[in-house]
């Protein structure tokens, strides 16, 4: 499950300016963050320890990996930090950017400008820590945006697992306490005039209380606990 190599370093955020031409209509990005010790289920790791922390949040990028390499769309992986070559994120499939941006909201508002501004018509940005997530909520995402002007994925943390639009809907990405039980109301809130569909409600994975249902992950940790 080697995902971070010390020889992928700054070397390969060249690949972060590269341009792609479209070969669909549709984008579906993936934002990641990097696996990295003590860097990435912070919160989960409180309980477990970073390192079952980490080869949970591992986990859950195949998953999220497999999922995504289903959908009819060109796929592009937005890294956190820096851009790995070679990982399971196949360059064949997936294409790498990096994020960048002072805050989620930035982040994801620049990702969604870039693709638009690459020719794209329908763009899907996803998380990638969600073993509910399967390729069929990805597809009614993309169908629901031909009649919708936004689509959302809701997560049962009050945040959202899935966002889909059209074109920039620039409220959408400020004035919001990422990371928090208030983001889902607040967005509805800045899309009361566009036409939108709500996806099924789904678990993403931050705390211990998360990871309980699932017995795949269950390896990773002292059951005794």
């Amino acid at each position: 499950m080697g995902l971070l190599n010390a020889k992928d370093s700054d070397s390969n955020n060249e690949l972060a300016t590269n341009f792609y031409f479209p070969s669909s209509k549709n984008a579906l990005v993936i934002f990641t963050r990097n696996p990295e010790l003590g860097k990435c289920k912070t919160r989960l790791a409180k309980t477990i320890g970073e390192k079952s922390a980490l080869d949970i949040y591992k986990y859950l990028l195949q998953h999220t990996a497999k999922v995504s390499k289903k959908t009819e769309a060109d796929k592009y992986v937005f890294y956190s930090e820096n851009i790995i070559k070679q990982d399971f994120w196949k360059s064949e499939v997936f294409r790498k950017k990096l994020q960048y941006g002072y805050d989620l909201g930035a982040r994801m508002e620049n990702a969604f400008s870039e693709l638009f501004q690459l020719g794209y018509e329908k763009v899907i940005i996803i998380g990638s820590d969600l073993l509910d997530l399967t390729s069929s909520h990805i597809e009614k995402a993309f169908s629901s945006l031909s009649k919708n002007d936004v689509v959302i994925g809701p997560a049962k943390d009050g945040g959202y697992y899935l966002l889909g639009i059209k074109k920039l809907h620039p409220t959408i990405f400020k004035n919001k306490a990422w990371g928090t039980s208030t983001v889902l109301k607040d967005t509805l809130n800045d899309i009361q005039n566009c036409t939108f569909d709500l996806l099924e409600e789904l678990n993403d994975v931050d705390t211990f209380e998360d990871i309980k249902p699932y017995q795949e992950l269950k390896k990773f940790y002292n059951t005794n606990d």
